[in-house]
């Protein structure tokens, strides 16, 4: 069995959102939309600070699909267009989506984006991958693990990218792998744990 999984060290984060913008272009998001997002923790404004000068700190959250073991996303869905893939993915068949937003509802995580119209890229075409979906107005979008990437034995492009080496891409049913290992360290976690979703995105501080 294969289960894929991301562990982030938010102290490798550097805020720099290649991430973001590497999960844009490889999945052709449209304008205006982000899959992949870096919040700043405890700050109400893009790369802000907490404290009083000069007694200042900040650090980073990466967002975005947290893959969850017991989506709350996919309890919801009247027509199973969110499902859970063979590889632990979550994933979302824009031919059965009705566009509900059921499942934008009930993620804890705010991981989802709606194409409320159709939707407009400034290049005038499309990117990316070429085998990549090309979503239309009125289904949801949302960070795929990169599937057209990892179908074929890659790493997502988030993490191919990081130029911090902060997101560890593996397996995590294998004991061996660095995702495995990492999660044997102190300080590992999982954003909203009491909600039970068990994520297959994993945190260090």
């Amino acid at each position: 069995m294969t289960k894929l999984a991301i562990v982030i060290k938010q102290t490798r984060c550097i805020g720099c959102h290649t991430c973001s913008l590497a999960c844009k272009m490889q999945n052709n998001v449209p304008d205006n939309m982000l899959w992949n997002r870096v919040l700043t923790e405890g700050a109400d404004v893009l790369d802000g600070a907490v404290g009083t000068y000069p007694n200042l700190s900040r650090s980073y959250l990466p967002l975005a699909c947290q893959h969850c073991e017991n989506p709350a996303c996919q309890k919801v869905c009247p027509t199973g267009a969110t499902y859970k893939d063979a590889l632990g993915r979550v994933e979302i068949d824009y031919d059965k989506c009705i566009g509900c937003r059921m499942c934008m509802a009930a993620c804890p995580y705010n991981a989802r984006t709606f194409n409320w119209n159709e939707p407009v890229r400034s290049t005038g075409f499309n990117y990316g991958d070429a085998d990549v979906p090309v979503r239309i107005k009125g289904v949801m979008e949302k960070c795929t693990l990169c599937a057209e990437r990892t179908d074929k034995g890659l790493q997502p492009m988030c993490v191919e990218c990081c130029p911090a080496d902060a997101r560890i891409f593996g397996d995590l049913d294998d004991p061996e792998s660095d995702v495995s290992q990492l999660l044997r360290e102190d300080g590992c976690y999982q954003l909203l744990a009491e909600k039970q979703t068990n994520p297959q995105v994993h945190y260090i501080r």
